[in-house]
């Protein structure tokens, strides 16, 4: 018995002596990536081994916004700025001739962060669809298929549905006017952009769901978790956050199992001649079906990319209308004037048309300028994978790059959003609709802050007195 004791206490020695022997093996290997990457300026790091994600959790407790901290860097250390966490390191570029140069080449794949959204603690979120896929062959591939199903000529087929869905939302906004009250106008964006992706991607009305809020929630409790994860390289292991964690895996399932189910349906009535609608999900199947091979993997594809559409088609284009109502209601000059060319290209008309939409100029440009000042996704992640040289900073290879802080809302080249003219043409009809019949004012008292949840949205949800527009002024 005593000679077991005596091993055991020499194997625990011994894997004291590993372990510590690892440890230091890679703070020397951490020493030589600070060695490699410090000649690039920077803010100076909290802690040797750990870099600058102190300063991360500290922004994320104070419920602050990481890209101020990342914009405030760069105006400090220039358009290069570096920043590292363990051994990895990263770039802040917001120089517009590089960001352009990066965003544009095939050069420059999609770097880590989108392989940690493949799947969300352990539930497959996004896989290895168009956002994240970082292999460029299987990326092209499913962008061939994508392709059609988002063309000029498809598009201006959506305009009825575009019209359908706003009608819903103002008969929303005309009881909220009959009554006198106030509403959020981000949760009634909310509702309407997934109506809209429901129903063109889908061809689903939600009214028809036994509880169409639960998909609102599933949606926001996905970025949430995704947020944290990009944030925060513990959070899966802290005890605390395992309900959390729950919650995400759950809203995870819920979204791919429901997207499945409206997926086999229709490849079931197609199947059978069945007359179906002649929507996005359609057109995607059709065109998959020119492929000379589809495969498990493939169609599991097009399951993560209706997860991406669903995600992105109602987030980001609600935040953008919240917050162009919101800035609307801060600059009554530019309001006037965007009613006034509502009214002389639309004048009464309920349906607004394809060609009314091209006319409606400054709505545009006021469209545009929500997106300039509230980048509802302010930065995309590449990869650096061979050595460059950046406003005279040489930059080895084998680092990130988050391009930001310059006007590209959709991104640029090759992988840029499909969905772009598709939300825009949605911004747009809402917006003419909303500027056609109501009068809004902001609430007062609200913040205009900023919240981080994976996208940026107005904080205090834009509360808003709506009335119906006196059209004898």
């Amino acid at each position: 018995m005593a000679v077991f004791h005596v091993l055991l206490s020499w194997t625990a020695l011994f894997l004291l002596f590993l372990i510590f022997i690892s440890f230091l093996g890679y703070c020397l290997y951490v020493k030589h990536i600070h060695t490699k990457y410090d000649h690039i300026p920077g803010p100076p790091r909290d802690n040797f081994l750990f870099g600058h994600s102190p300063t991360f959790l500290r922004v994320m407790r104070k419920g602050d916004i990481i890209h101020d901290t990342f914009l405030e860097w760069a105006e400090t250390y220039g358009p290069v700025c570096r920043i590292n966490v363990l051994h990895y390191v990263a770039l802040i570029v917001t120089c517009p001739k590089a960001t352009k140069e990066i965003l544009m080449s095939p050069k420059y794949p999609k770097d880590i962060f989108y392989s940690k959204i493949f799947n969300l603690f352990g539930q497959r979120f996004l896989g290895n669809g168009l956002v994240t896929a970082r292999d460029h062959e299987k990326w092209y591939k499913q962008r061939r298929i994508m392709d059609p199903a988002f063309s000029s000529l498809y598009l201006r087929g959506l305009t009825d549905t575009f019209n359908e869905r706003a009608e819903k939302l103002m008969t929303t906004l005309t009881d909220v006017a009959d009554n006198m009250t106030e509403a959020s106008m981000l949760h009634l964006m909310n509702s309407f952009t997934l109506d809209v992706i429901a129903k063109v991607a889908f061809g689903v009305d939600l009214d028809l769901q036994e509880d169409r809020s639960i998909f609102h929630k599933a949606i926001e409790t996905c970025l949430k978790g995704m947020f944290y994860t990009a944030r925060d390289l513990l959070y899966e292991y802290k005890l605390k956050n395992r309900p959390f964690i729950k919650k995400v895996r759950e809203a995870c399932r819920l979204l791919r199992t429901t997207g499945a189910k409206w997926i086999n349906d229709r490849k079931t009535a197609m199947e059978n001649g069945d007359d179906v609608p002649k929507d996005i999900l359609t057109q995607i199947i059709k065109t998959a079906g020119k492929e000379e091979s589809i495969t498990k993997e493939d169609e599991e594809l097009m399951l993560d990319n209706f997860v991406t559409f669903f995600i992105a088609g109602q987030e980001t284009t609600a935040n953008q209308l919240a917050f162009c109502i919101m800035e609307l209601g801060r600059h009554r000059d530019i309001l006037e004037k965007v009613k006034k060319e509502v009214d002389d290209v639309v004048g009464m008309k309920q349906e607004i048309s394809y060609d009314d939409l091209g006319q409606l100029v400054y709505l545009s440009q006021v469209l545009k300028e929500t997106l300039r000042m509230y980048s509802t996704v302010p930065i995309t992640s590449r990869e650096i994978l061979e050595d460059i040289v950046i406003d005279g900073i040489h930059i080895p290879g084998g680092v990130s790059c988050y391009a930001g802080h310059c006007y590209f809302p959709f991104a640029l080249g090759p992988r840029s959003c499909l969905g772009q003219n598709f939300a825009q043409m949605e911004a747009k009809v809402v917006m003419a609709k909303l500027l056609q019949r109501f009068d809004f004012t902001l609430v007062p008292g609200q913040t205009f802050d900023i919240m981080d949840t994976g996208t940026l949205r107005p904080k205090s949800g834009v509360v808003c007195s709506v009335r119906h527009r006196d059209q004898n002024k």
